[in-house]
């Protein structure tokens, strides 16, 4: 997967699929369950259940599109907060949000979001990303909080529970600090503490929406591998993502650019635990971005 190898993983998924010892369906704990067996999706109705995380969500979107083409109907049963999201994405007939119980809908055949690529054969061309594939819900209210000349820099720098590695201390993110850029907090429970170390403004939110108008409106986010960068790069909005030295098999080991995400850069440690070069090096591209903003503003009041 992380080298675009795909007709070799679904290959690898098939010999692994057949192995496995089924339990009887729907039993045991929600997010063990195996759902989807390899079986025939075309002309079927379909439940597609969304247990893993807020980004895997996002990232996986984009295949609904491309299983509506066999499917006779796709739903999906995804996390609450990103359901203002689901139901407007490409491909789904219907979304319910996600709880502990059983679905309360009729289904033919149920699968987990981040195995409908194995099952659908997805391609290439339906990873690759050449346009955003989500859209938000009209506005109700504007946006407030990102007035100023200053070229305006969203900022998430901690993670959940899940690889901790991909956190960057927020004491270390002043070096981020440079001349003509307005930092923002897109953190959510960031402390007072934090923000004055970094030198950022909280524009933070819990909603999805408002979250997503942001990031159209920032001129450029960084931020580590979480949530935010998969709602970023599913918007075409423009990004910067830290990764540690290890990263998730998603991102490439080494270039600075991926084919499920155009619109963003990476930048990656290149030993484990050292966020400093990292930090050094954006922090240069943030000073050259800057200055050309600069010129473009000046450029403009002239």
């Amino acid at each position: 997967m992380r080298a675009g190898e795909f007709e070799r993983a679904w290959a690898i998924n098939d010999r692994d699929l057949a192995t496995f010892a089924y339990p009887p369906k729907h039993t045991g704990p929600r997010h063990l369950q195996r759902i989807w067996r390899g079986e025939e999706l075309r002309g079927k109705d379909v439940l597609v259940r969304c247990y893993h995380g807020l980004g895997d969500t996002i990232q996986f979107l984009r295949f609904m599109r491309p299983l509506r083409d066999v499917a006779r109907r796709v739903t999906v049963w995804c996390q609450g907060e990103l359901l203002p999201l689901v139901e407007r994405a490409a491909g789904v007939d219907r979304a319910f949000a996600l709880h502990d119980g059983a679905p309360e809908i009729d289904f033919e055949i149920d699968i987990e979001i981040m195995e409908v690529p194995h099952a659908i054969r997805a391609r290439r061309e339906h990873v690759e990303m050449r346009a955003s594939y989500v859209s938000l819900p009209p506005a109700v209210e504007q946006v407030r909080g990102l007035e100023g000349g200053a070229l305006a820099v969203g900022l998430v720098w901690e993670v959940g529970n899940w690889d901790k590695r991909r956190t960057i201390p927020p004491s270390l993110l002043g070096q981020l600090a440079v001349p003509g850029v307005t930092l923002c907090s897109l953190q959510r429970g960031a402390r007072t503490r934090e923000l004055a170390e970094i030198g950022a403004k909280d524009v933070s939110t819990p909603d999805i929406t408002v979250l997503g108008r942001l990031l159209q409106r920032l001129d450029l986010l960084i931020c580590v591998d979480t949530m935010v960068a998969h709602l970023a790069g599913a918007l075409g909005c423009d990004a910067w993502v830290l990764l540690h030295a290890d990263c998730d098999w998603r991102w490439p080991s080494s270039e600075s650019r991926s084919l499920w995400y155009p619109s963003l850069r990476l930048f990656h440690q290149r030993t484990s635990g050292n966020w400093d070069d990292v930090l050094g090096e954006a922090r240069e591209a943030l000073i050259a971005r800057s200055a050309s903003f600069q010129r473009v503003v000046r450029k403009g009041l002239k």
